[in-house]
């Protein structure tokens, strides 16, 4: 089993900036995906941004140029760097672990930590 465990959230003011950290434990193996999700309420579940294990990143279109996705594969670590925040990347963000072991896909979440961005 895997666990994920999100931190780094809070209120901050638009055109600020927050730093979420997420650090996996248990059975992962050298081959996984680490990503940041976030949900606002009342919408669906999006993807923020996410890296593989070579370090290839992908963003979503309204955070490009704003937020930094970065991994630690000593610790099993994954961090999002956020600037020029806005009230609409208010949301609750969750970090996300995937790998895939004999053909089958394994996704494991976070908790998740709250981000309100408000003035």
């Amino acid at each position: 089993q895997v666990q994920v465990v999100e931190s780094g959230g809070g209120l901050v003011q638009p055109g600020g900036s927050l730093r979420l950290s997420c650090v996996a434990s248990g059975r992962i193996f050298s081959r996984y995906t680490m990503g940041w999700y976030r949900q606002a309420p009342g919408m669906q579940r999006e993807t923020v941004a996410n890296i593989d294990s070579g370090g290839s990143t992908n963003y979503a279109d309204s955070v490009k140029g704003r937020f930094t996705i970065s991994r630690d594969n000593t610790k099993s670590a994954v961090y999002l760097q956020m600037n020029s925040l806005k009230p609409d990347d208010t949301a609750v963000y969750y970090c996300n672990l995937r790998q895939d072991v004999r053909f089958a896909t394994y996704n494991y979440w976070g908790q998740g930590t709250q981000v309100i961005v408000s003035s």
